[in-house]
Protein backbone atom coordinates (compact mmCIF):
# COMPACT_ATOMS: atom_id res chain seq x y z
CA UNK A 1 0.00 0.00 0.00
CA UNK A 2 3.00 2.36 0.56
CA UNK A 3 3.13 3.72 -3.49
CA UNK A 4 -1.05 4.91 -2.80
CA UNK A 5 0.48 6.96 0.43
CA UNK A 6 2.51 9.30 -2.05
CA UNK A 7 -0.75 10.64 -2.85
CA UNK A 8 -3.76 9.45 -1.17
CA UNK A 9 -2.04 9.34 2.19
CA UNK A 10 -2.51 6.09 4.45
CA UNK A 11 -3.15 3.34 1.97
CA UNK A 12 -6.69 2.90 3.00
CA UNK A 13 -10.25 2.77 1.36
CA UNK A 14 -11.08 6.02 -0.33
CA UNK A 15 -14.46 5.18 -0.11
CA UNK A 16 -17.02 3.38 2.16
CA UNK A 17 -17.97 -0.21 0.96
CA UNK A 18 -22.27 1.22 0.85
CA UNK A 19 -20.82 3.38 -2.09
CA UNK A 20 -19.89 0.33 -3.88
CA UNK A 21 -23.45 -0.14 -4.79
CA UNK A 22 -23.83 2.94 -6.37
CA UNK A 23 -20.95 2.73 -8.71
CA UNK A 24 -21.85 2.39 -12.60
CA UNK A 25 -18.66 0.58 -12.69
CA UNK A 26 -16.31 -1.71 -10.82
CA UNK A 27 -12.97 -2.79 -11.81
CA UNK A 28 -11.60 -5.57 -9.21
CA UNK A 29 -8.25 -6.14 -9.91
CA UNK A 30 -5.80 -9.05 -7.96
CA UNK A 31 -8.97 -9.37 -5.67
CA UNK A 32 -10.76 -12.67 -5.21
CA UNK A 33 -13.60 -10.84 -3.49
CA UNK A 34 -16.19 -13.24 -3.07
CA UNK A 35 -13.56 -15.78 -1.35
CA UNK A 36 -11.84 -13.40 0.80
CA UNK A 37 -14.35 -10.36 1.59
CA UNK A 38 -17.50 -12.20 0.85
CA UNK A 39 -19.54 -9.49 2.15
CA UNK A 40 -18.29 -7.04 -0.11
CA UNK A 41 -18.47 -9.41 -2.47
CA UNK A 42 -22.40 -9.73 -2.13
CA UNK A 43 -21.96 -6.26 -2.30
CA UNK A 44 -20.40 -6.05 -5.82
CA UNK A 45 -22.69 -8.79 -7.24
CA UNK A 46 -25.57 -6.87 -6.05
CA UNK A 47 -24.84 -4.06 -7.65
CA UNK A 48 -23.97 -6.00 -11.03
CA UNK A 49 -27.66 -7.12 -10.71
CA UNK A 50 -28.74 -3.59 -10.53
CA UNK A 51 -27.12 -2.78 -14.09
CA UNK A 52 -23.18 -1.98 -12.84
CA UNK A 53 -20.55 -2.79 -15.20
CA UNK A 54 -18.02 -5.36 -14.15
CA UNK A 55 -14.56 -5.70 -15.01
CA UNK A 56 -12.31 -8.65 -13.19
CA UNK A 57 -8.69 -8.46 -13.97
CA UNK A 58 -7.20 -11.87 -12.22
CA UNK A 59 -4.96 -14.63 -13.82
CA UNK A 60 -7.54 -17.48 -11.86
CA UNK A 61 -10.90 -18.21 -12.96
CA UNK A 62 -12.77 -16.66 -9.66
CA UNK A 63 -16.46 -16.33 -8.82
CA UNK A 64 -16.63 -12.90 -9.48
CA UNK A 65 -15.81 -14.10 -13.24
CA UNK A 66 -18.95 -15.18 -13.26
CA UNK A 67 -20.85 -11.78 -13.32
CA UNK A 68 -18.24 -9.83 -14.88
CA UNK A 69 -18.83 -7.89 -18.18
CA UNK A 70 -15.35 -8.29 -18.98
CA UNK A 71 -12.90 -10.63 -17.79
CA UNK A 72 -8.88 -10.22 -18.54
CA UNK A 73 -7.08 -13.41 -17.83
CA UNK A 74 -2.98 -11.09 -17.54
CA UNK A 75 -0.24 -13.24 -16.73
CA UNK A 76 0.64 -13.28 -13.17
CA UNK A 77 2.82 -10.11 -12.47
CA UNK A 78 1.77 -8.42 -15.72
CA UNK A 79 -0.42 -5.59 -14.00
CA UNK A 80 1.46 -2.51 -14.82
CA UNK A 81 1.25 -3.26 -18.36
CA UNK A 82 -2.10 -3.73 -18.40
CA UNK A 83 -3.45 -0.95 -16.13
CA UNK A 84 -0.94 1.12 -18.34
CA UNK A 85 -2.41 0.06 -21.62
CA UNK A 86 -5.62 0.58 -20.33
CA UNK A 87 -4.73 4.29 -19.80
CA UNK A 88 -2.90 4.44 -22.97
CA UNK A 89 -6.24 3.46 -24.88
CA UNK A 90 -8.54 6.64 -22.10
CA UNK A 91 -5.67 9.09 -23.48
CA UNK A 92 -5.77 8.23 -27.16
CA UNK A 93 -9.24 8.48 -27.47
CA UNK A 94 -9.60 11.24 -25.79
CA UNK A 95 -11.54 9.69 -22.19
CA UNK A 96 -9.46 11.33 -19.73
CA UNK A 97 -11.05 13.68 -17.51
CA UNK A 98 -8.87 17.11 -18.64
CA UNK A 99 -11.29 19.40 -15.81
CA UNK A 100 -10.40 17.00 -12.89
CA UNK A 101 -6.48 16.38 -14.18
CA UNK A 102 -5.93 20.11 -14.47
CA UNK A 103 -7.61 21.48 -11.24
CA UNK A 104 -6.70 18.31 -9.05
CA UNK A 105 -3.70 16.85 -9.90
CA UNK A 106 -0.18 17.38 -11.43
CA UNK A 107 2.69 15.78 -13.16
CA UNK A 108 0.22 14.53 -16.25
CA UNK A 109 2.95 15.26 -19.25
CA UNK A 110 4.92 12.51 -17.32
CA UNK A 111 2.46 9.96 -17.24
CA UNK A 112 1.51 10.67 -21.02
CA UNK A 113 4.96 10.31 -21.88
CA UNK A 114 5.70 6.98 -20.36
CA UNK A 115 2.46 5.65 -21.71
CA UNK A 116 4.51 5.96 -25.17
CA UNK A 117 6.17 3.09 -24.10
CA UNK A 118 3.17 0.74 -23.63
CA UNK A 119 1.46 0.63 -26.96
CA UNK A 120 -0.90 -2.65 -27.78
CA UNK A 121 1.76 -4.69 -29.22
CA UNK A 122 3.60 -4.54 -25.91
CA UNK A 123 0.88 -4.80 -23.99
CA UNK A 124 -0.82 -7.65 -26.15
CA UNK A 125 2.68 -9.56 -25.50
CA UNK A 126 3.44 -8.66 -21.98
CA UNK A 127 -0.28 -9.68 -20.70
CA UNK A 128 -1.10 -11.87 -22.82
CA UNK A 129 -4.81 -10.17 -23.30
CA UNK A 130 -6.02 -9.52 -26.80
CA UNK A 131 -6.19 -5.38 -27.71
CA UNK A 132 -9.40 -5.16 -27.87
CA UNK A 133 -10.42 -6.70 -24.88
CA UNK A 134 -7.93 -4.09 -22.99
CA UNK A 135 -9.13 -1.51 -25.11
CA UNK A 136 -13.10 -2.37 -24.54
CA UNK A 137 -12.79 -2.44 -20.53
CA UNK A 138 -10.66 1.04 -20.87
CA UNK A 139 -13.39 2.66 -22.52
CA UNK A 140 -16.30 1.01 -20.33
CA UNK A 141 -14.33 2.09 -16.82
CA UNK A 142 -13.92 5.70 -18.56
CA UNK A 143 -17.41 6.04 -19.72
CA UNK A 144 -19.47 4.72 -16.70
CA UNK A 145 -19.05 6.94 -13.42
CA UNK A 146 -18.57 7.14 -11.28
CA UNK A 147 -16.26 3.81 -11.06
CA UNK A 148 -14.59 2.22 -8.53
CA UNK A 149 -11.70 0.31 -8.31
CA UNK A 150 -11.09 -2.75 -5.66
CA UNK A 151 -7.73 -4.38 -5.45
CA UNK A 152 -6.17 -6.60 -2.70
CA UNK A 153 -3.58 -8.50 -2.34
CA UNK A 154 -3.41 -9.51 -5.72
CA UNK A 155 -1.71 -6.07 -6.46
CA UNK A 156 0.40 -5.39 -3.37
CA UNK A 157 2.18 -8.87 -2.96
CA UNK A 158 4.93 -8.44 -5.78
CA UNK A 159 8.67 -7.29 -5.95
CA UNK A 160 7.01 -4.18 -8.26
CA UNK A 161 3.95 -3.69 -5.81
CA UNK A 162 4.38 0.00 -5.23
CA UNK A 163 4.45 0.23 -8.98
CA UNK A 164 0.90 -1.75 -9.52
CA UNK A 165 -0.63 0.68 -6.62
CA UNK A 166 0.81 3.64 -8.08
CA UNK A 167 -1.05 2.61 -11.31
CA UNK A 168 -4.02 1.87 -10.01
CA UNK A 169 -4.34 5.68 -8.45
CA UNK A 170 -2.88 7.18 -11.33
CA UNK A 171 -6.12 5.30 -13.21
CA UNK A 172 -8.22 6.68 -11.11
CA UNK A 173 -7.02 10.41 -11.52
CA UNK A 174 -6.61 9.79 -14.86
CA UNK A 175 -10.96 9.75 -15.06
CA UNK A 176 -11.83 11.70 -12.59
CA UNK A 177 -12.77 8.77 -10.18
CA UNK A 178 -11.39 10.52 -7.33
CA UNK A 179 -13.30 11.78 -3.78
CA UNK A 180 -17.08 11.31 -4.77
CA UNK A 181 -19.67 9.19 -4.15
CA UNK A 182 -19.69 5.45 -5.51
CA UNK A 183 -15.71 5.77 -7.08
CA UNK A 184 -12.45 6.15 -5.72
CA UNK A 185 -9.35 3.30 -5.22
CA UNK A 186 -10.41 1.01 -2.54
CA UNK A 187 -7.68 -1.38 -1.05
CA UNK A 188 -9.43 -4.31 0.65
CA UNK A 189 -7.48 -5.41 3.96
CA UNK A 190 -6.37 -8.94 4.69
CA UNK A 191 -7.87 -9.03 7.92
CA UNK A 192 -11.00 -7.38 9.99
CA UNK A 193 -8.35 -5.19 12.13
CA UNK A 194 -5.17 -4.64 9.86
CA UNK A 195 -6.39 -1.02 9.03
CA UNK A 196 -6.70 -0.05 13.08
CA UNK A 197 -3.01 -1.86 13.15
CA UNK A 198 -1.34 0.35 10.42
CA UNK A 199 -3.37 3.23 12.15
CA UNK A 200 -1.91 2.62 15.43
CA UNK A 201 1.82 2.35 14.33
CA UNK A 202 2.32 -0.93 13.96
CA UNK A 203 4.73 -0.13 10.75
CA UNK A 204 8.56 0.68 11.25
CA UNK A 205 8.28 3.69 9.79
CA UNK A 206 5.56 5.40 11.49
CA UNK A 207 3.70 6.60 14.98
CA UNK A 208 -0.01 6.16 15.02
CA UNK A 209 -1.76 8.31 12.42
CA UNK A 210 0.90 7.49 9.90
CA UNK A 211 2.94 10.41 12.02
CA UNK A 212 6.62 9.43 10.59
CA UNK A 213 9.32 8.89 13.23
CA UNK A 214 11.76 10.68 10.78
CA UNK A 215 9.69 13.95 11.32
CA UNK A 216 11.73 15.46 14.19
CA UNK A 217 8.34 17.49 15.34
CA UNK A 218 6.25 14.13 15.79
CA UNK A 219 8.73 12.61 17.66
CA UNK A 220 8.99 15.70 19.88
CA UNK A 221 5.35 15.19 20.25
CA UNK A 222 5.15 11.59 21.14
CA UNK A 223 8.61 12.03 22.75
CA UNK A 224 7.11 14.70 25.72
CA UNK A 225 3.49 12.09 25.87
CA UNK A 226 5.68 9.30 26.78
CA UNK A 227 8.48 10.50 28.43
CA UNK A 228 11.53 9.08 27.16
CA UNK A 229 13.63 9.65 23.90
CA UNK A 230 12.51 7.71 20.16
CA UNK A 231 14.82 6.50 17.70
CA UNK A 232 14.52 8.58 14.78
CA UNK A 233 15.46 5.65 12.68
CA UNK A 234 13.02 3.71 10.75
CA UNK A 235 12.99 -0.07 11.61
CA UNK A 236 12.33 -3.42 10.17
CA UNK A 237 9.75 -5.00 8.24
CA UNK A 238 9.03 -8.25 9.26
CA UNK A 239 10.24 -10.18 6.08
CA UNK A 240 13.24 -7.89 6.81
CA UNK A 241 13.31 -9.08 10.71
CA UNK A 242 14.17 -12.58 9.31
CA UNK A 243 17.17 -12.24 7.26
CA UNK A 244 18.81 -9.84 10.48
CA UNK A 245 17.73 -12.85 12.56
CA UNK A 246 19.66 -15.21 10.54
CA UNK A 247 22.70 -12.78 10.65
CA UNK A 248 22.79 -11.92 14.21
CA UNK A 249 21.57 -8.06 14.12
CA UNK A 250 18.67 -9.01 16.49
CA UNK A 251 19.15 -11.18 19.50
CA UNK A 252 15.45 -11.37 20.61
CA UNK A 253 12.09 -11.03 18.96
CA UNK A 254 8.55 -10.22 20.62
CA UNK A 255 5.91 -11.76 18.07
CA UNK A 256 2.20 -10.69 18.83
CA UNK A 257 -0.59 -12.32 16.63
CA UNK A 258 1.41 -13.28 13.59
CA UNK A 259 2.34 -17.32 12.40
CA UNK A 260 4.70 -16.29 10.23
CA UNK A 261 6.22 -19.90 10.01
CA UNK A 262 3.19 -20.52 7.79
CA UNK A 263 2.25 -17.33 6.50
CA UNK A 264 5.72 -15.72 5.28
CA UNK A 265 7.49 -16.37 2.14
CA UNK A 266 10.34 -18.99 2.07
CA UNK A 267 9.17 -20.42 5.24
CA UNK A 268 12.09 -22.56 5.56
CA UNK A 269 14.57 -19.82 5.94
CA UNK A 270 11.82 -17.87 8.44
CA UNK A 271 11.65 -21.44 10.27
CA UNK A 272 15.32 -20.88 10.88
CA UNK A 273 15.61 -17.37 11.42
CA UNK A 274 12.96 -17.96 14.48
CA UNK A 275 15.45 -20.56 15.94
CA UNK A 276 18.43 -18.53 15.55
CA UNK A 277 17.28 -16.10 18.05
CA UNK A 278 18.49 -15.58 21.77
CA UNK A 279 14.95 -15.36 23.22
CA UNK A 280 11.03 -15.75 21.16
CA UNK A 281 8.23 -14.87 23.03
CA UNK A 282 5.00 -15.57 21.25
CA UNK A 283 1.42 -13.61 22.14
CA UNK A 284 -1.43 -15.54 20.68
CA UNK A 285 -4.88 -16.84 20.62
CA UNK A 286 -3.79 -20.95 19.90
CA UNK A 287 -0.16 -22.65 20.18
CA UNK A 288 0.68 -21.69 16.19
CA UNK A 289 3.44 -23.34 14.69
CA UNK A 290 5.24 -20.72 15.40
CA UNK A 291 4.47 -20.45 19.40
CA UNK A 292 5.66 -24.01 19.58
CA UNK A 293 9.49 -22.57 18.67
CA UNK A 294 8.93 -19.92 21.44
CA UNK A 295 10.46 -19.87 24.60
CA UNK A 296 8.12 -18.02 26.21
CA UNK A 297 4.20 -18.38 25.08
CA UNK A 298 1.70 -15.82 26.07
CA UNK A 299 -1.94 -16.48 26.04
CA UNK A 300 -4.11 -13.93 24.09
CA UNK A 301 -7.88 -13.72 23.82
CA UNK A 302 -10.42 -13.86 21.14
CA UNK A 303 -12.44 -11.18 20.40
CA UNK A 304 -15.59 -12.79 22.46
CA UNK A 305 -13.07 -12.10 25.68
CA UNK A 306 -11.94 -8.91 25.18
CA UNK A 307 -13.19 -4.72 24.98
CA UNK A 308 -11.93 -2.69 22.64
CA UNK A 309 -11.89 -1.19 19.11
CA UNK A 310 -11.69 -2.50 15.57
CA UNK A 311 -11.03 -0.78 12.33
CA UNK A 312 -11.87 -2.13 9.49
CA UNK A 313 -11.37 -1.27 5.76
CA UNK A 314 -13.54 1.68 5.04
CA UNK A 315 -11.53 3.30 8.53
CA UNK A 316 -14.43 2.46 10.44
CA UNK A 317 -13.73 2.47 14.27
CA UNK A 318 -16.22 -0.20 16.08
CA UNK A 319 -16.77 -1.14 19.43
CA UNK A 320 -15.76 -4.18 20.71
CA UNK A 321 -17.57 -5.93 23.50
CA UNK A 322 -16.64 -8.32 26.01
CA UNK A 323 -18.94 -11.05 25.92
CA UNK A 324 -17.13 -13.56 28.01
CA UNK A 325 -14.55 -14.01 30.25
CA UNK A 326 -11.12 -14.76 29.41
CA UNK A 327 -10.49 -18.75 29.39
CA UNK A 328 -8.23 -20.08 31.56
CA UNK A 329 -5.07 -17.65 32.24
CA UNK A 330 -5.02 -15.87 29.24
CA UNK A 331 -5.23 -12.31 29.29
CA UNK A 332 -5.99 -9.25 26.55
CA UNK A 333 -3.20 -8.33 24.40
CA UNK A 334 -3.14 -5.31 25.60
CA UNK A 335 -2.97 -5.73 29.33
CA UNK A 336 -0.35 -8.38 28.78
CA UNK A 337 1.83 -5.75 26.77
CA UNK A 338 1.23 -3.15 30.09
CA UNK A 339 2.44 -5.95 32.28
CA UNK A 340 5.39 -6.62 30.15
CA UNK A 341 5.85 -2.82 30.12
CA UNK A 342 5.91 -2.36 34.04
CA UNK A 343 7.96 -5.07 34.74
CA UNK A 344 10.70 -3.41 32.77
CA UNK A 345 10.21 -0.56 34.28
CA UNK A 346 8.29 1.08 31.91
CA UNK A 347 6.37 4.69 32.23
CA UNK A 348 2.76 5.23 31.60
CA UNK A 349 1.29 1.67 30.71
CA UNK A 350 -0.98 2.54 34.02
CA UNK A 351 -3.94 2.25 32.24
CA UNK A 352 -7.20 0.23 33.46
CA UNK A 353 -9.62 -0.16 30.43
CA UNK A 354 -8.99 0.20 27.00
CA UNK A 355 -11.35 3.25 26.39
CA UNK A 356 -8.06 5.28 28.55
CA UNK A 357 -5.86 3.89 25.67
CA UNK A 358 -8.28 4.78 23.09
CA UNK A 359 -8.64 8.61 24.76
CA UNK A 360 -4.50 8.63 24.40
CA UNK A 361 -4.67 7.67 20.85
CA UNK A 362 -6.77 10.45 20.45
CA UNK A 363 -5.06 12.86 21.68
CA UNK A 364 -1.79 12.39 19.62
CA UNK A 365 -3.69 11.03 16.58
CA UNK A 366 -5.31 13.92 14.45
CA UNK A 367 -7.15 11.30 12.91
CA UNK A 368 -8.31 9.61 15.56
CA UNK A 369 -8.77 13.09 17.86
CA UNK A 370 -12.58 13.07 17.71
CA UNK A 371 -12.97 9.18 18.87
CA UNK A 372 -14.02 8.12 21.79
CA UNK A 373 -15.41 5.14 23.18
CA UNK A 374 -18.66 6.73 24.51
CA UNK A 375 -19.20 8.23 20.99
CA UNK A 376 -18.93 4.57 19.79
CA UNK A 377 -21.59 3.49 21.92
CA UNK A 378 -24.08 5.23 19.28
CA UNK A 379 -21.94 3.23 16.06
CA UNK A 380 -18.82 3.56 14.29
CA UNK A 381 -16.91 6.44 13.52
CA UNK A 382 -15.19 6.96 10.13
CA UNK A 383 -11.49 8.43 9.93
CA UNK A 384 -10.28 11.40 9.82
CA UNK A 385 -12.72 12.41 12.57
CA UNK A 386 -11.11 15.33 13.69
CA UNK A 387 -12.96 16.77 16.92
CA UNK A 388 -15.61 15.76 19.22
CA UNK A 389 -18.32 17.27 17.10
CA UNK A 390 -16.94 16.20 13.33
CA UNK A 391 -19.33 13.38 11.95
CA UNK A 392 -16.41 11.28 10.49
CA UNK A 393 -15.10 11.06 6.38
CA UNK A 394 -17.30 8.63 4.40
CA UNK A 395 -15.26 9.57 1.14
CA UNK A 396 -11.36 11.19 1.60
CA UNK A 397 -10.42 13.78 -0.71
CA UNK A 398 -13.02 15.46 -1.54
CA UNK A 399 -11.25 18.28 -2.36
CA UNK A 400 -8.08 18.16 -2.19
CA UNK A 401 -5.40 14.75 -1.95
CA UNK A 402 -3.57 14.54 1.65
CA UNK A 403 -0.41 16.32 -0.19
CA UNK A 404 -2.18 18.89 -2.06
CA UNK A 405 -2.58 17.83 -5.71
CA UNK A 406 -2.41 14.52 -6.53
CA UNK A 407 0.80 13.32 -8.45
CA UNK A 408 0.76 11.43 -11.57
CA UNK A 409 3.72 8.45 -11.71
CA UNK A 410 5.77 7.64 -15.08
CA UNK A 411 6.06 4.03 -15.18
CA UNK A 412 7.77 1.13 -16.28
CA UNK A 413 7.06 -2.12 -16.75
CA UNK A 414 9.04 -4.66 -14.74
CA UNK A 415 8.40 -8.65 -15.09
CA UNK A 416 8.19 -10.94 -11.56
CA UNK A 417 11.75 -11.31 -10.00
CA UNK A 418 11.32 -15.12 -10.76
CA UNK A 419 9.92 -16.65 -14.50
CA UNK A 420 9.77 -19.63 -15.73
CA UNK A 421 12.50 -21.63 -17.26
CA UNK A 422 13.49 -25.23 -17.75
CA UNK A 423 14.13 -26.30 -14.37
CA UNK A 424 10.85 -24.35 -13.09
CA UNK A 425 8.23 -24.37 -16.14
CA UNK A 426 5.44 -23.37 -14.12
CA UNK A 427 4.70 -20.49 -12.32
CA UNK A 428 2.87 -20.68 -8.79
CA UNK A 429 0.35 -17.96 -7.59
CA UNK A 430 -1.22 -18.54 -4.07
CA UNK A 431 -4.42 -17.09 -2.49
CA UNK A 432 -7.14 -17.67 -0.05
CA UNK A 433 -10.12 -20.13 0.92
CA UNK A 434 -12.69 -18.31 2.60
CA UNK A 435 -12.85 -21.37 5.44
CA UNK A 436 -9.96 -20.79 6.52
CA UNK A 437 -8.88 -17.69 5.50
CA UNK A 438 -5.81 -17.43 7.00
CA UNK A 439 -3.52 -19.94 9.24
CA UNK A 440 -4.87 -19.41 13.09
CA UNK A 441 -7.79 -21.34 12.80
CA UNK A 442 -6.81 -24.41 10.11
CA UNK A 443 -6.62 -27.90 11.82
CA UNK A 444 -8.88 -26.04 14.73
CA UNK A 445 -12.09 -26.13 13.71
CA UNK A 446 -13.96 -29.59 12.95
CA UNK A 447 -16.46 -27.57 10.52
CA UNK A 448 -13.77 -26.02 8.86
CA UNK A 449 -11.89 -28.96 7.93
CA UNK A 450 -15.16 -31.20 6.84
CA UNK A 451 -15.76 -28.14 3.81
CA UNK A 452 -11.85 -27.88 3.17
CA UNK A 453 -10.15 -30.94 4.82
CA UNK A 454 -6.84 -30.58 2.58
CA UNK A 455 -4.56 -28.79 0.21
CA UNK A 456 -5.48 -28.62 -3.04
CA UNK A 457 -2.85 -27.90 -5.70
CA UNK A 458 -4.91 -25.89 -9.12
CA UNK A 459 -3.35 -27.69 -12.44
CA UNK A 460 -4.66 -27.12 -15.49
CA UNK A 461 -5.39 -29.62 -17.87
CA UNK A 462 -2.88 -28.63 -20.41
CA UNK A 463 -0.46 -28.85 -17.97
CA UNK A 464 -1.74 -31.87 -16.24
CA UNK A 465 -1.66 -33.99 -19.26
CA UNK A 466 1.96 -33.04 -20.41
CA UNK A 467 2.52 -34.19 -16.78
CA UNK A 468 0.57 -37.19 -16.69
CA UNK A 469 -1.31 -36.21 -13.50
CA UNK A 470 -5.29 -37.16 -12.76
CA UNK A 471 -7.85 -35.61 -10.54
CA UNK A 472 -6.57 -36.27 -6.97
CA UNK A 473 -3.37 -37.80 -7.62
CA UNK A 474 -0.49 -37.07 -4.97
CA UNK A 475 2.27 -34.29 -6.53
CA UNK A 476 5.42 -32.55 -5.83
CA UNK A 477 5.92 -28.60 -6.12
CA UNK A 478 8.92 -27.67 -6.01
CA UNK A 479 10.58 -24.04 -5.99
CA UNK A 480 14.45 -23.38 -5.64
CA UNK A 481 13.51 -22.61 -1.72
CA UNK A 482 11.90 -26.03 -1.17
CA UNK A 483 9.21 -28.44 -1.89
CA UNK A 484 5.49 -29.39 -0.81
CA UNK A 485 3.02 -32.15 -1.28
CA UNK A 486 -0.63 -31.91 -1.69
CA UNK A 487 -3.35 -33.49 -4.15
CA UNK A 488 -3.91 -32.44 -7.16
CA UNK A 489 -7.16 -30.44 -8.94
CA UNK A 490 -7.46 -30.65 -12.23
CA UNK A 491 -9.54 -27.14 -13.33
CA UNK A 492 -9.24 -24.29 -16.18
CA UNK A 493 -9.70 -22.18 -13.31
CA UNK A 494 -5.83 -22.05 -13.16
CA UNK A 495 -4.30 -21.11 -16.54
CA UNK A 496 -1.81 -23.26 -18.44
CA UNK A 497 1.29 -22.87 -17.19
CA UNK A 498 0.20 -21.52 -13.88
CA UNK A 499 -0.43 -23.57 -10.85
CA UNK A 500 -2.75 -22.47 -7.74
CA UNK A 501 -2.46 -23.11 -4.27
CA UNK A 502 -3.27 -21.81 -0.28
CA UNK A 503 -1.12 -21.29 2.18
CA UNK A 504 -3.31 -22.63 4.89
CA UNK A 505 -2.33 -25.82 6.05
CA UNK A 506 1.23 -26.67 7.71
CA UNK A 507 0.95 -30.64 6.16
CA UNK A 508 1.59 -28.26 2.45
CA UNK A 509 2.92 -25.02 3.41
CA UNK A 510 2.83 -23.41 0.13
CA UNK A 511 5.03 -20.68 1.69
CA UNK A 512 7.83 -23.07 1.88
CA UNK A 513 8.20 -22.58 -1.55
CA UNK A 514 7.09 -18.79 -2.61
CA UNK A 515 9.52 -15.49 -3.35
CA UNK A 516 10.75 -13.67 -0.35
CA UNK A 517 11.83 -11.10 -2.82
CA UNK A 518 10.93 -7.55 -1.73
CA UNK A 519 9.68 -4.58 -3.50
CA UNK A 520 11.91 -2.32 -2.36
CA UNK A 521 9.64 0.54 -1.49
CA UNK A 522 7.25 -1.03 0.62
CA UNK A 523 9.19 -4.12 1.64
CA UNK A 524 6.24 -6.41 0.58
CA UNK A 525 7.68 -10.24 -0.78
CA UNK A 526 6.62 -11.52 -3.67
CA UNK A 527 4.25 -14.14 -2.51
CA UNK A 528 2.09 -14.05 -5.56
CA UNK A 529 4.10 -15.02 -8.38
CA UNK A 530 7.15 -18.11 -8.60
CA UNK A 531 8.70 -20.46 -10.55
CA UNK A 532 8.06 -23.91 -9.72
CA UNK A 533 7.83 -27.63 -11.34
CA UNK A 534 5.28 -30.04 -10.57
CA UNK A 535 5.57 -34.07 -10.65
CA UNK A 536 2.76 -37.03 -9.95
CA UNK A 537 4.22 -39.36 -6.81
CA UNK A 538 3.95 -42.36 -7.98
Amino acid sequence: MAGLATTFGSGAMTNSISDIGGARCILAIGTNTTEAHPVIGFGVKSAVRKGTKLIVANPRYIELCQFADIWLRHRPGSDVALLMGIMRVIVDEGLLDRAFIEERCENFDALEQSLTGFDMDFVERTTGVLGEQIAEAARMYATNSPAAILYSMGITQHSHGTDNVMAVANLAMLTGNVGKPSAGVNPLRGHNNVQGACDMGALPDVYPGYQRVADPQARAKFEAAWGCKLDPSPGLTLTELFGAARRGEVKAVYLVGENPVLTDPDARHVREALESLEFLAVQDVFLTETARLADVVLPGVSFAEKDGTFTNTERRVQRVRKAIEPVGSSRPDWRLTCDIARKMGGRGFDFSHPRQIMDEVASLTPSYGGISHDRLEAGGLQWPCPNKEHPGTSILHTERFTRGKGRFVPLEYKPPAETADENYPLLLTTGRSQYHFHATLTRKVSGLNALKPEELVEVNPVDALMLGISEGDRVRVTSRRGEVTARAMVTDASPAGVVSMTFHFSESPANLLTNPSLDPVAKIPELKVCAVRVEKIA
